[in-house]
C-alpha cells in the first residue's frame, strides 16, 4: 500500500509542475505580445514626429507653396492628427483622397480616373508652376460598320 501512495504523490507533483510550466509559458507569451504592441505605438509616434520635423523644415526654408504661417499651422495640425491615429493609417492620405475623388465620377470616367491616380499615363507640370496635368491615351476600336444591302440587280 505504501508504494501505491508514494507513486500517486509523485504523479500529482509532476502534473503540478507541468501546469506551473504551462502557466509560465502563457505569461511569457502575453508579456511579449504587450511589449510588441507598445513598441508599435512608439514607432508610429516617432514616425509622426519625424514627418513633422521634415514638414517644418520645408516650411522654414520657404520650399512649400504656402505662406510660412499657413505651412507651419498645417504641419502642426497634421502632426496632432497623426498622434491620434487619424492620419496615415495604411496608404498615403493623398492617394486615398485622390481615389475618393474618382468615386464621384460617372462609371465611364471613373476607371480612367483611377488609372491616372495609380500612376498610369503621363503627368506634366508642378504645383509651383501653377498646376499639374495628367494625361492618359486610351485607344478604342472603331465601331463595326453596318452590313450593306446587296446591290440591286440591273433591270433587263
Amino acid at each position: 500500500m505504501t508504494t501505491l501512495h508514494t507513486r500517486t504523490t509523485h504523479i500529482a507533483a509532476a502534473s503540478g509542475r507541468r501546469i506551473q510550466l504551462a502557466c509560465q509559458v502563457l505569461l511569457l507569451g502575453a508579456t511579449v505580445a504587450c511589449v510588441s504592441i507598445a513598441g508599435a505605438g512608439t514607432t508610429a509616434a516617432a514616425g509622426a514626429q519625424k514627418r513633422y520635423e521634415q514638414e517644418r523644415a520645408v516650411c522654414m526654408t520657404g520650399q512649400s507653396n504656402q505662406a510660412r504661417a499657413t505651412c507651419l499651422k498645417e504641419a502642426g495640425a497634421a502632426y496632432e492628427e497623426a498622434k491620434h491615429h487619424a492620419l496615415g493609417a495604411g496608404e498615403a492620405p493623398d492617394a486615398r483622397n485622390a481615389l475618393q475623388r474618382c468615386e464621384g465620377l460617372p462609371s465611364a470616367d471613373r476607371a480612367a480616373c483611377t488609372e491616372r491616380v495609380q500612376g498610369q499615363g503621363t503627368t506634366t507640370g508642378s504645383a509651383a508652376a501653377g498646376g499639374t496635368m495628367s494625361e492618359m491615351t486610351v485607344t478604342t476600336p472603331a465601331a463595326a460598320a453596318a452590313p450593306q444591302a446587296p446591290a440591286a440587280a440591273p433591270a433587263r
